[in-house]
């Protein structure tokens, strides 16, 4: 690194709106509200306020799978947050997720209504309230629950870390993104050489680490994030491909990919999800708005 890159860090930190990169306008050092936005409440028990990210499809996607097995109580209204104009930071979401980050689940079906913040927790509460896709087997549901865990201790190594310092920030340097790649790289190999062994992450039963898991390191190999795949030489992760094209062929993963969504191809968003019909009418929908946009 040459001395016009170099940076000495001053003695306090100050707040520097103009910092650059995708997310600076929304990024703050602050928590709490900026404005009051009461959260909106549909018809079902359970309201999801989310964004069609690898954080939020974990969760669309798990009640999809739900909703698949016949748990009908897994219903849902998911209402998109717009993290790009702030949404987050309203009063209602706030109340939420006091951490102002997507996604964010209600329960109106207990007697108080129960909030649930980080994805993570989202799936364990929804996997323990419905009794599924979380062995019962005690060693098997430490092997889930630790995987479960893994993802939410490495993704920002592969978000927060690669994923910003190769795609979002303003300028590119060479030891940011060569110190996430190796960390990232080293993430992939662990998944490859577990699935070369495991259908699944916990052996040959679908669950909650795989719907963890997959919207991530899934998306690196199908190259739908950060257009990394080719750099990060994610095809030779043979098992790991197996595993992320076999979990994309399954029709939940398909309709839960698409709430919440609202970016790329017009087809593949479901702004809000409120009915399983609501995938019936979407394409439809879509292209009449488009062609009467044009």
């Amino acid at each position: 690194m040459n001395d016009a890159s170099a940076y000495t860090p001053p003695k306090v930190w100050t707040f520097d709106k103009e910092n650059g990169g995708r997310f600076a306008k929304i990024n703050r050092p602050t928590a709490g509200p900026t404005h009051d936005q009461e959260l909106p409440i549909g018809k079902h028990p359970i309201q999801l306020y989310s964004l069609g990210t690898p954080n939020g499809v974990k969760v669309t996607i798990l009640l999809e799978e739900l909703l698949a097995l016949g748990h009908a109580g897994a219903e849902y209204d998911a209402w998109l947050i717009q993290i790009g104009k702030g949404d987050q930071f309203g009063s209602g979401f706030v109340d939420a997720n006091p951490n102002s980050k997507i996604p964010a689940l209600m329960d109106h079906g207990t007697p108080t209504p129960t909030r649930v913040f980080e994805s993570g927790a989202i799936l364990l509460y929804l996997a323990e309230k419905f009794g599924a896709l979380l062995p019962s087997d005690p060693g098997k549901r430490a092997e889930c629950l630790s995987w479960l865990f893994w993802q939410m201790g490495s993704s920002p190594y592969l978000g927060g870390g690669f994923g910003h310092f190769y795609a979002y920030a303003p300028e590119k340097f060479e030891y940011p993104i060569n110190r996430y790649a190796m960390e990232v790289k080293r993430q992939l190999d662990v998944l490859d050489r577990h699935l070369a062994d495991n259908e699944y992450m916990c052996g040959n039963e679908y669950t909650i680490a795989d719907i963890s898991i997959w919207p991530w390191y899934g998306a690196v190999v199908l190259n739908r994030v950060y257009e990394a795949a080719e750099f990060l030489d994610a095809g030779s992760y043979e098992h790991l491909g197996r595993w992320t094209r076999a979990i994309g062929e399954r029709a939940a993963v398909k309709r839960g990919r698409m709430v919440n969504k609202a970016s790329g191809p017009l087809e593949g968003q479901l702004h809000e999800r409120h009915d399983a019909a609501d995938f019936e009418t979407k394409t439809q929908d879509k292209i009449e708005a488009a062609g009467g946009a044009e």
